[in-house]
């Protein structure tokens, strides 16, 4: 009996810089898989020739999105693709904030602008510092943080985005993300590992997009409140079944509150040099996915 064929999903900057990438196809090859990492829009890939396609790295995923969401829908056709193309396609945009809201789960209050709507300075006037960002993107691209006194800039920001045909998000800066970002990783549906990471947006009214997305990380132990709403985000995702992974981005409002910053279903950083624990139970998770183990 041939071993189940695993295509493990990546991109050209996933190749380049994933470090848990080789992590993971040796790791299901030691379990006795036939992996092969690919990047998503290489040419002439039979994904019908693989039992299980998961993705992991497809970074540039925000900046193609129409074309990576056809290849998901295609490719779903072909073989099992995790997590599945649903479930991408409701978290490749940030709009999912807002059902998540709907269903009662705690997010950073959020204000949807879409292309054709009008702003102005009002619509910055608040008593805290506001973040602007599009609602299709990663890794903090295009995204910036404003002072009262800077609502100007904030339009001008906003307005940019719209005339490129993209919704934009408004949202209060939570000042306590500066004692870190949680991150919380889950594998089919379980919790895994936590993270905790620096604040990103550290000069206002500065759109940087060369910044490292993840700095200064550390261990987190999340509280029974951060699990509590991780979970309950997940359990609100309007897709059927469990996802493989999830990452769930989290922060303190200024009651000390978790809301939810992030729910990264599609590409998430898991993480895993640094877990081994997290490694073994995603591959655990592949190989009962592919048949191998029991669930």
């Amino acid at each position: 009996m041939s071993a189940a064929r695993i295509a493990v999903v990546t991109s050209g900057v996933g190749f380049e810089y994933d470090v848990d990438l080789p992590l993971i196809v040796a790791a299901l090859r030691a379990e006795g898989l036939a992996a092969q990492a690919l990047a998503w829009d290489a040419d002439a890939v039979a994904w019908d020739g693989f039992d299980l396609a998961v993705i992991r790295s497809t970074w540039d995923y925000a900046t193609r999105l129409d074309e990576f969401l056809a290849w998901a829908e295609t490719t779903s056709r072909h073989t099992r693709l995790l997590n599945p193309a649903p479930m991408v396609r409701w978290s490749s945009d940030k709009h999912y904030l807002l059902d998540l809201g709907e269903r009662g789960v705690p997010v950073v209050p959020t204000r949807v602008l879409e292309p054709g709507d009008q702003c102005a300075e009002a619509d910055f006037d608040r008593a805290g510092d506001v973040v602007v960002k599009p609602a299709v993107s990663a890794g903090a691209q295009d995204t910036a943080r404003y002072e009262p006194g800077q609502a100007a800039e904030a339009v001008r920001h906003a307005r940019m985005l719209l005339d490129q045909g993209r919704a934009v998000l408004i949202q209060p800066y939570l000042s306590l993300v500066e004692e870190g970002e949680r991150a919380l990783v889950f594998v089919r549906g379980a919790f895994s590992h936590a993270l905790r990471k620096g604040p990103l947006l550290t000069e206002p009214g500065v759109m940087d997009n060369s910044r490292v997305p993840h700095p200064d990380l550390t261990p987190h132990r999340p509280t029974e409140a951060e699990l509590r709403i991780a979970s309950a985000a997940l359990a609100a995702v309007p897709s059927p079944g469990t996802s493989l992974f999830a990452r769930v981005d989290l922060a303190l409002d200024e009651n000390r509150e978790p809301v939810i910053m992030e729910l990264e279903l599609i590409e998430p950083n898991l993480f895993l040099q640094s877990n081994p624990r997290g490694l073994t139970l995603l591959v655990e998770a592949i190989a009962a996915e592919a048949g191998l183990r029991s669930a």
